[in-house]
């Protein structure tokens, strides 16, 4: 069962006790990403995110590293567009001394000139070798051509010109400003108890920033069609088509008919773009939502020669499913193999951790897995024909990266 608890701050806290295990995952949650940002400063929560493992007042880099090793522990974390996640894995015996050098990151993190020096360094090297995949970059250019010039535009790593201003002042000011106590949530899951929650909010249950929550602005969605020459071998495409935010009560039914359309082997665009006419190795679609609005993606690679094909070949598909919608074989088996997902995605400590986390920090609910069986179970042939039309009624974006314009 998950339970939760606010703390005097306005922090929370979600726990889900699992005492078949012998591990325990912490999650710090921040409602904190690149969405937050401006143009002068995109990048920074990606960069910060790097820096809170560079150094505390009592630790090197370093020393973090072989603390968790010492325990046999797993600690990383990941920017989104709309928040950050910092976590460990450990044996439960290890719990407290995992939570203690969570908080000890948190809060006494230092970020000293010489170490941000050398981590712009590394985020450089990471900048370029995105730029260097460009099955990779056309998902970002995506974003920008869907979104504009809104911070959902904008890339979640940054750009050179952004990272050379950073300096430790521009991240307090932003710690500051976003991590506030009411934008985070701490999540746990594993072989826990009361006591430990206690521990919990004796570490971050008492600290103030002087930021707000402030309101955000929801984007337009554009159709613009941006290309960038690269020399590849094949040229990377992307399609984009407004989808649905994370609180829409259609979301269930999004999600199936993404896994119709793209999000598996049985897929239409698998069957039709690689294995009825062989144009692609790599094909997929996924659906992403946001606070208030949402990006369904369509992703394939394939020769500079065969391009038309494949764009005609991945419109025909929609335009079938907005002809005649799915059959009940493909809403029966996508249900089954969803269903199947969620349970077996749910065997981890690390996955219950992310996705009480994330429900808590986006939607501020949750469901056990009965509700969730139930919900997809509950989806209509009618509901699909409303998200179909809703979704592919108007025109879409794209992104493509190819040898020659």
């Amino acid at each position: 069962m998950i339970e939760k608890h606010v703390c005097k701050n306005g922090l929370r806290i979600v726990s889900e006790h699992i005492p078949t295990v012998r591990s325990v995952t912490i999650g710090i949650w921040v409602l904190a990403g690149s969405r937050n940002e401006t143009e002068q400063n995109n990048g920074i929560s990606h960069f910060l995110e790097h820096m809170f493992f560079k150094g505390t007042k009592t630790k090197s880099a370093q020393d973090i590293a072989e603390a968790y090793d010492s325990i046999g522990g797993h600690i990383n974390a990941f920017t989104s567009k709309e928040y950050t996640c910092y976590y460990a894995k450990v044996l439960d015996n290890h719990k407290e001394y995992a939570l203690d050098l969570l908080a000890d990151m948190f809060f006494n993190s230092t970020y000293e000139s010489d170490e941000m020096a050398k981590e712009k360094k590394v985020v450089l090297e990471e900048i370029k070798m995105y730029d260097d995949t460009p099955d990779d970059i056309v998902h970002d250019m995506l974003a920008h051509a869907s979104f504009g010039e809104h911070a959902l535009g904008y890339p979640i790593l940054g750009t050179k010109k952004h990272l050379d201003s950073f300096s430790d002042s521009t991240l307090r000011d932003y710690m500051e400003n976003y991590y506030t106590p009411e934008n985070i949530v701490i999540s746990i899951a594993g072989n826990i108890d009361d006591s430990f929650i206690q521990l919990i909010e004796r570490s971050f249950g008492s600290f103030k920033t002087k930021g707000k929550r402030e309101k955000i602005v929801s984007p337009l969605f554009h159709t613009n069609h941006i290309q960038k020459v690269k020399e590849t071998e094949q040229a990377h495409l992307c399609l984009g088509f407004k989808g649905l935010p994370v609180h829409n009560d259609n979301i269930f039914s999004m999600v199936i008919l993404n896994n119709i359309l793209g999000g598996s082997m049985s897929s239409r665009l698998f069957q039709q773009v690689r294995e009825q006419q062989g144009l692609a190795y790599s094909v997929f679609s996924y659906h992403s939502s946001f606070l208030d609005t949402g990006l369904l993606t369509i992703y394939a690679g394939t020769g500079k020669k065969q391009l038309t094909l494949l764009k005609d070949t991945i419109l025909a598909t929609i335009h079938q499913l907005i002809e005649k919608g799915i059959t009940d074989k493909e809403l029966k088996n996508s249900k089954e193999q969803l269903k199947g997902n969620m349970v077996l995605g749910l065997e981890s400590t690390s996955s219950r951790m992310s996705r009480n986390g994330r429900n808590e920090l986006l939607l501020n609910r949750h469901r056990n897995l009965d509700e969730m069986v139930h919900a997809i179970d509950a989806v209509t042939h009618e509901q699909i024909r409303f998200v179909i039309d809703n979704v592919f009624n108007q025109d879409y974006s794209s992104a493509l990266v190819s040898p020659e314009k």
